[in-house]
Formats: structure tokens, sequence, C-alpha cells
């Protein structure tokens, strides 16, 4: 698949994933941004590791922001933003890889648990009749 069409594709699934899909998406992408920052910090490439630092910094920031405020876990779940920004930027500031690892090991988890809810959101909604048609 040509750059163009993977472009296309990445934006038409932008696009139509629905508010828990996009979620992941970001959960997903600040994984990715971090294993870069590692391989960067392991490789003492500090340009790279700050650059994708940042961009892992820019999504929790995103996931802050889109947090339901209402939410019963929304103030446990800002603090462990808070929380994992902090390790990034100890991360970036010290080189500390033991930081970075546990940012991973974080934003894995919510990762994990949010595919978790969203599989059974689906299960939930194909049990009450919306698979079937």
């Amino acid at each position: 698949m040509g750059a163009f069409k993977q472009a296309a594709y990445k934006q038409q699934s932008i696009q139509t994933a629905s508010p828990g899909e996009l979620t992941l998406m970001l959960y997903n992408g600040c994984l990715t941004q971090l294993k870069q920052a590692k391989r960067a910090l392991e490789a003492k490439d500090i340009e790279a590791r700050h650059l994708h630092i940042g961009k892992a910094e820019t999504i929790i920031r995103e996931l802050m922001v889109t947090l339901k405020q209402d939410a019963h876990i929304a103030g446990e779940m800002l603090r462990m933003y808070e929380y994992i920004l902090h390790q990034l930027i100890e991360a970036n500031v010290k080189q500390d890889e033991q930081a970075l690892d546990e940012a991973i090991l974080y934003v894995t988890e919510f990762r994990d648990t949010w595919k978790q809810v969203i599989q059974r959101d689906r299960q939930n909604r194909y049990s009450a009749g919306g698979g079937h048609e």
C-alpha cells in the first residue's frame, strides 16, 4: 500500500471511529512514541528521545483534556495522567530509563483495560440485539 493510500486509510479510520476507539488509538499512539523514546534513550539519541517523549506528553495531555469530569473515576485518572507526565519529564530531563519504563507500564495497563471495556460494550450491544438484523 502506497504512502497516500496509507494516509487516506488512517484518516478514514479516525473519522469513522467511535469515541472509545479514538481513546484506544490515543493509547496505542502514546505507546508507540514511548517505545521509540526508549530505543532513543538506549541509543543515547537525545534529539529523538526528546521528540518522542514530547509526542507522548502531547497525547497524555489530550487524554487529560478529553476526560469526562463528571465520571466517577475522573479524579483518579487525572492524577494518574499527571503522574505519567511527571515520569516522562524525569525520563527526558534526567535520562531516567526507570521512569520511562514506569510510564510505559501504566499506559499499557490503561490501554489494555480500555480495550476490554470496548470489547465488553460491543458484546453487550450485540447480545442486546444490536448485532441482529
